[in-house]
């Protein structure tokens, strides 16, 4: 039952969330491998890394929202 009391803790600390500290790592290996492996000025460049930031920031808005 301890487990339970951390589901849906009520705090605005999200970033110690496991799913925000995931998000972090897809940003951060999605922003190393689009650098690394694209092109220099292909679009794909930014929208790849606007999606890994998007996923982060809407844990931090969710969790704000959730409190």
């Amino acid at each position: 039952m301890e487990e339970d009391k951390d589901f849906l803790r009520q705090d605005r600390n999200y970033r110690t969330l496991k799913a925000f500290k995931k998000a972090e790592c897809i940003y951060d290996v999605t922003y190393y491998f689009a650098h690394r492996f694209l092109t220099v000025g292909d679009r794909t460049i930014d929208q790849m890394i606007q999606a890994a930031r998007s996923g982060k920031q809407n844990l931090a808005e969710g969790n704000i929202d959730g409190v």
